[in-house]
C-alpha cells in the first residue's frame, strides 16, 4: 500500500476546491489517453486520508460508488463552464449522495478544522462530503467563475479567483507552466 507522502506523487491536490480536486484523480482526461488514479481501493482510501478525509478501509462497491460521484461533479461541472444547467441525472446523483453522508464539521484541538465521519459508514460520509462540496460550488455564487483548463489534453475544473476572471489553466504549476514552455520551444 502506499503511504501518505505518495499521494502527492499519485494525485492533483492543488486544486482549491475539494471536488474540482476529486475530478483531478483521472489525469489529461481531453488528451489520448487518460489516467485514472483511482486504480483500485486502495487508492481511494489514499486519496480521502490525504484530503482529510480519513477511513478505515474502502470496498469495491464503495469504489464504484466513488467513480460514479466523481464523474457526475465533472458532467456537471464541465456543464456549468459552459453556461448551461447540469443533466438531470448528475444532479440527482449528487443529490442523493450528499443526502445519504452524515458527516460533521468540527475543530480540533489545534482549532483546525476538520470532517468527523461516522464509524458506520465513513465511505458513504466522505463521498457525502465531496457531493455537498460540489453542490455548493455548482449552485453558488461564484459558479460563473468555473472553468475548465484550457491546458493541452487537461480539462480540468476549476474556480477563476482572479480579478479579471481570465484565469486559464487549472494550475500555473502545472498546465501553464507546460503551456508557456512548448510557446518557448516553438520560438
Amino acid at each position: 500500500m502506499e503511504t501518505p507522502l505518495q499521494a502527492r506523487q499519485l494525485f492533483r491536490l492543488d486544486n482549491e476546491v475539494l471536488a474540482f480536486r476529486f475530478t483531478a484523480t483521472v489525469s489529461d482526461r481531453a488528451g489520448e489517453a487518460p489516467q485514472e488514479r483511482l486504480s483500485g481501493p486502495g487508492r481511494l482510501k489514499l486519496w480521502l486520508h490525504a484530503v482529510g478525509l480519513d477511513v478505515p478501509d474502502v470496498s469495491s462497491a464503495e469504489l464504484e460508488d466513488a467513480l460514479v460521484l466523481r464523474e457526475a461533479i465533472y458532467r456537471a461541472g464541465l456543464a456549468v463552464a459552459a453556461a448551461r444547467r447540469p443533466d438531470p441525472v448528475d444532479a440527482a446523483i449528487l443529490n442523493r449522495v450528499a443526502a445519504v453522508g452524515r458527516s460533521t464539521s468540527a475543530l480540533d484541538g489545534n482549532g483546525l478544522a476538520v470532517w468527523k465521519l461516522g464509524k458506520g459508514a465513513p465511505v458513504p460520509d466522505a463521498l457525502g462530503v465531496l457531493a455537498a462540496d460540489a453542490i455548493h460550488v455548482l449552485g453558488g455564487a461564484d459558479r460563473a467563475r468555473i472553468k475548465a483548463c484550457e491546458g493541452p489534453g487537461c480539462a480540468g475544473l476549476f474556480l477563476d479567483g482572479s480579478r479579471g476572471a481570465n484565469r486559464r489553466w487549472c494550475s500555473m504549476n502545472t498546465c501553464g507552466n507546460r503551456v508557456k514552455k512548448a510557446r518557448l520551444a516553438g520560438k
